[in-house]
């Protein structure tokens, strides 16, 4: 929590659940990213966190945006962004959203399937296009990708072929380390992989020049992971080792590096009970996995927490749940979480590095409950 967000609580006593944004760590977060990969042009992936006041810093500061729908997309334009420094990033777009951000001066486009490109070729005609390569979940990564998303080597090769036999431009590849990425070696694999494909396609005759290694810079939480500055510096590594010095256009999408650390969530004790008499308190909260901490699902992302009780007396192990009435709403079961033993209701428990997929995730009215309120200081 830093002193800007401390003196906003003290002050202001917001209702809670609540989550507080420092705009200022934001902005140093992008400037510390920019000094490290100089190389790249950062494309903020405001799936994290579309606060207005986020969206219009980064716009005015130069920043470029991921997005993954029409809608985010005309978010990043009302925020002061050109079009030609968007770049609609889901492999799975209707037909009708293409074509409305071809119509507002979107270039870039995602793709990594055959129907995909077809679409493209007919509401995006001569677009740039970046095929998304499929990698298996890493095991160091904290929220794995590589189900959903993504083709093959070998399909990605045929489909760049095709997309510019169809018109299209075939631009690049594109990647994804997995969310929270703990492991700064995962870049050389990632990029090792693009580059075999980089000169398979020039050998036939397609020059693609655009290489987009997504995202996965971690936040800090409970898990220990590598810094910022360690995956810069393994990703110029493995650029340099695969590339030499002919290093194509590097795109990155940062999103939780720029905004989790930026942001903390503040709710308050509900209820403390006891299920067995031999078993661990139940603490729950005002916020749960409905209210905008869905990344505790399978207690993937464990965030630092601390109370207004801290430092007072004895811990003991909780379990920690939201305050719906749904039986999934159960934040931490398994991971051990000890929390002072005089926690009562009222209390205030605040959850650290909450910036990033929060406020996004939120329900909008699940139980009849309101979103998550944003301050941003």
């Amino acid at each position: 929590m830093t002193p800007r967000i401390e003196t906003f609580l003290a002050d202001q006593r917001p209702a809670t659940p609540c989550l507080v944004m420092d705009l200022d760590m934001v902005r140093d977060n992008y400037l510390a990213l920019a000094r490290s990969l100089p190389q790249a042009r950062i494309f903020y992936a405001m799936k994290a966190n579309p606060a207005p006041q986020i969206m219009g810093m980064l716009a005015e500061m130069g920043s470029s945006f991921d997005t993954a729908s029409i809608y985010e997309i005309r978010e990043a334009l009302a925020a002061g962004a050109p079009a030609s420094r968007i770049s609609f990033g889901n492999t799975v777009k209707k037909q009708s959203d293409i074509a409305a951000a071809y119509a507002l001066g979107v270039r870039l486009f995602a793709f990594d399937s055959q129907g995909e490109l077809e679409k493209l070729a007919v509401a995006a005609p001569g677009a740039k296009v970046y095929c998304r390569l499929r990698f298996e979940k890493s095991k160091t990564a904290d929220w794995p990708l590589g189900g959903k998303f993504g083709c093959s080597l070998a399909m990605a090769e045929e489909l760049l072929v095709s997309a510019g036999q169809m018109g299209l431009d075939p631009y690049g590849l594109s990647f994804h380390v997995g969310s929270q990425q703990r492991d700064a070696g995962e870049w050389d694999v990632a990029v090792g992989k693009a580059a075999m494909l980089f000169t398979s396609l020039r050998e036939r005759g397609v020059n693609l020049r655009l290489l987009n290694v997504g995202g996965g810079l971690p936040g800090h939480y409970l898990t220990e992971a590598a810094s910022h500055e360690e995956h810069a510096s393994a990703l110029t590594a493995a650029l340099h080792k695969h590339f030499g010095n002919r290093l194509p256009e590097v795109l990155i999408e940062p999103g939780r590096s720029l905004v989790a650390d930026a942001g903390m969530i503040r709710s308050e004790v509900v209820l403390v009970s006891h299920k067995m008499e031999d078993g661990p308190r139940w603490v729950y909260l005002d916020v749960g996995k409905f209210g905008g901490l869905i990344e505790t699902m399978d207690e993937a992302i464990k965030y630092r927490i601390r109370t207004s009780k801290d430092g007072q007396g004895d811990t003991s192990r909780v379990i920690i749940a939201g305050p719906t009435c749904d039986e999934v709403d159960v934040l931490y079961q398994e991971t051990a979480y000890n929390l002072p033993d005089d926690l009562k209701p009222g209390d205030t428990v605040d959850f650290l590095s909450a910036g990033a997929y929060t406020s996004t995730y939120c329900s909008v009215a699940f139980n009849g409950l309101p979103p998550l309120k944003t301050y941003c200081v």
